[in-house]
């Protein structure tokens, strides 16, 4: 199981929207939109989990398409960075 990092959606993107765009490449196992926490909108991000070679042609297809009227980017999630977790 892979998550992807989808940067770029318009701000009036749905769930149910991303999951048809990503189901042509595969099962979406789960679907996560970035939301801001006062207005409810779609803050342009989200993660989906899907596997491997699925998350892979997903990537190699819609990187860079366009979606609603965005230009949207997928790639592999890199998980948190920084030093938050690490002991020094």
């Amino acid at each position: 199981m892979l998550t992807l990092f989808v940067r770029g959606l318009p701000s009036n993107t749905t769930e149910a929207s991303v999951t048809a765009l990503f189901s042509g490449y595969g099962r979406v196992h789960s679907i996560k939109l970035n939301r801001d926490l006062f207005t409810g909108k779609v803050r342009g991000t989200a993660l989906i989990n899907m596997e491997g070679h699925e998350a892979r042609a997903a990537i190699s297809g819609l990187d860079g398409s366009e979606f609603e009227g965005s230009s949207i980017y997928v790639s592999l999630d890199k998980g948190p960075s920084g030093p938050r977790g690490r002991r020094r």
